[in-house]
């Protein structure tokens, strides 16, 4: 078993087999009257209401949350340099994103230091348990703020090496940040889940996850299959998890079948588990608050 696996492991082991993962991220900022009408999105708080961000990575803790998920999503460094900061201040928040997780965590710990019961009565956890950060890295249609993560159509001129060079600088800054490993979301395509996994190739040292859309409850949203997208996905070492996330919830429970049969063929056995499903985990429920 690779290191990156018995992180995971230990981790599921630890809290009984199941991780809980926390919810969406824009939804509650704005419910703290966020204004989120920007092409970055919920990463517009990084730049001027990190303090939103905390609070809702605590009130996610506080509801149980097992796996915190950064403000990074829609993070990029040529998307703050849209907004007119340089690429180093680009950096600068890319890690900021997971230092502000990372303190959510340690304030969490203070706080179930602190108290004499691990469930209070207004419905709050404070449980002392393994919690980890995972950064987040949305697609290059998330960038793009068109929509193009939920199609997957990013044109026909579009290539591998075009993804990874765009990927690339946004991965190796988040992966030196702190975090626990890495959160490839809503990826809609299976040229982007090859590039994200040569990236990991490139000398990344924390393990990943990635998780595919689907709007027919067979593929991945561009068309591509998703059985085949759990295959590239389930070809690297480093991929200690593969999921779904931006989906009706209708779908979920094929789709992870689906991506369960991928990772049982290709080691024979189940190996881990996560979220109430097994192997390499295959996942994702996300908690709402």
């Amino acid at each position: 078993m690779s290191n990156e696996e018995t992180l995971m492991s230990d981790f599921l082991r630890k809290c009984g087999g199941v991780g809980v993962i926390d919810g969406g991220l824009a939804t509650e900022l704005e419910r703290y009257g966020a204004d989120l009408n920007d092409p970055l999105w919920s990463a517009k708080c990084l730049v001027n209401s990190t303090n939103l961000i905390r609070q809702v990575h605590l009130d996610y803790l506080e509801a149980g949350a097992d796996i915190i998920i950064t403000a990074s999503y829609q993070a990029t460094i040529q998307g703050f340099e849209a907004k007119g900061y340089s690429s180093e201040e680009g950096e600068s928040m890319l890690r900021r994103s997971v230092e502000i997780a990372c303190e959510a965590r340690d304030v969490y710990y203070e706080r179930c230091r602190g108290s004499s019961t691990d469930y209070l009565g207004d419905g709050r956890i404070l449980k002392h348990r393994p919690i980890l950060v995972a950064a987040s890295v949305g697609s290059y249609g998330a960038y793009l703020a068109d929509g193009s993560e939920y199609s997957g159509d990013y044109g026909d001129a579009m290539n591998l090496e075009f993804l990874k060079d765009f990927h690339r600088r946004r991965v190796q800054v988040l992966a030196e940040s702190g975090a626990d490993l890495i959160a490839f979301e809503t990826v809609p395509n299976k040229l982007e889940a090859q590039a994200f996994v040569e990236l990991l190739e490139e000398g990344i040292n924390i393990p990943a996850w990635l998780a595919f859309n689907s709007k027919d409850g067979v593929n991945v949203v561009s068309g591509d299959s998703l059985a085949e997208c759990a295959e590239v996905a389930d070809s690297c070492m480093k991929v200690v998890a593969v999921g779904i996330n931006c989906t009706p919830p209708r779908f979920i429970g094929g789709l992870i079948s689906t991506i369960k049969k991928v990772v049982f063929l290709s080691h024979g056995s189940f190996r881990l588990s996560s979220c109430a499903q097994s192997c390499k985990p295959v996942f994702l429920l996300r908690l709402m608050v």
